[in-house]
């Protein structure tokens, strides 16, 4: 799960700063208890100094360190009574004075074993579904939300099903393919006329993998081609095009939106085949969504290309009426 350093940073930010919060509101409580037993401070320091004691002795040379080792011991074990007697005079807990970590796997370090901890996964989770947010609206494009309804039941002579029938087995194969999303998962494309649903599926896919803590990133192929071409011919320079290029390649799942609405030059069938190919190369998941047919795919980039998409993803045509024109006519 390789997370953009973009989305990381920002997950990183928000982890320190939570993390200094707790920290903060540990120190204020604390205060506020000695201020009610001012005794309870004191204790708190010749703990500490007891602590610090234990170990000079330990490593003293020449002198057997166990009876005064023993005897610092019985200190702290009066010491930490007396703060027990105290607080439970105050009505407070024990452990009150003692700052626990909110996760106890790592300690509140975010990583754990030179890998990235769960709890710090979900900063990074939230951050990357913040991002999608911006273009897609994860607030009702979801499986739960999808109805088929919109899709007519009257089945097509030529094709032999119906819209309704045909979007249910698109909707069962994109859930199932959200659901298990794992290295090698393999990838989709979403062809047919706009407004089928091929956004809000490829949407509610997104939010499922993202929420999983998978890496996603979703963009049209008008803005990532014209990323590729800024960093190709020198348009723009630095770590951000650097970095949004990256993203795309690296990301355990790409959703290349609206193919085919770019102006298409050599430069674009060239960046096409090199994301297509070397996405597949890498085992790593793509989407590729778009209002072409698959002959018109052929015609329009590499047949190179349009052979490893036909070789390596699955093809879910879509057909039927435009929903977005049915809703506005229905109101």
């Amino acid at each position: 799960m390789a997370y953009d350093g973009k989305i990381l940073r920002r997950a990183v930010q928000r982890f320190e700063e939570d993390r200094k919060d707790r920290q903060d509101r540990f120190q204020a409580r604390r205060e506020s208890v000695f201020r009610r037993q001012p005794r309870l401070r004191e204790i708190d320091g010749e703990l500490r100094a007891t602590v610090s004691r234990l170990i000079s002795t330990a490593l003293r040379r020449g002198t057997d360190p166990r009876p005064a080792v023993e005897a610092l011991k019985r200190q702290n074990l009066g010491l930490q009574e007396e703060r027990r007697l105290l607080l439970e005079q105050l009505g407070l807990p024990a452990d009150c004075l003692e700052e626990t970590p909110a996760c106890p796997l790592c300690g509140d370090t975010g990583w754990r074993e030179g890998r990235m901890c769960r709890c710090l996964r979900a900063y990074c989770a939230r951050e990357q579904q913040k991002e999608l947010s911006r273009m897609l609206d994860l607030g009702n494009q979801s499986f739960e939300t999808f109805s088929l309804a919109w899709y007519s039941e009257a089945g097509s002579p030529e094709l032999g099903i119906s819209p309704r029938e045909n979007m249910d087995w698109i909707y069962r194969t994109c859930r199932r393919y959200a659901a298990g999303f794992g290295p090698g998962s393999g990838s989709l494309l979403l062809t047919g006329d706009p407004g089928l649903g091929k956004t809000f599926l490829s949407a509610a896919v997104a939010r499922e993998v993202s929420g999983d803590g998978w890496s996603v990133v979703y963009d049209t192929a008008v803005h990532i081609f014209d990323r590729f071409e800024a960093r190709k011919f020198g348009r723009e320079a630095g770590e951000e095009i650097e970095a949004d290029v990256e993203r795309v390649l690296d990301c355990d799942l790409l959703i290349l939106d609206d193919l085919g609405t770019e102006m298409t030059t050599p430069f674009v069938q060239s960046a096409l085949y090199s994301i297509v190919n070397g996405r597949i190369l890498g085992r790593r998941a793509t989407i590729l969504s778009t209002n072409l047919k698959l002959d018109e795919l052929a015609r329009r980039y590499t047949a190179q290309t349009v052979s490893r998409i036909e070789g390596e993803y699955q093809i879910l045509p879509f057909f039927g009426e435009d929903i977005r024109k049915l809703k506005k006519e229905r109101g």
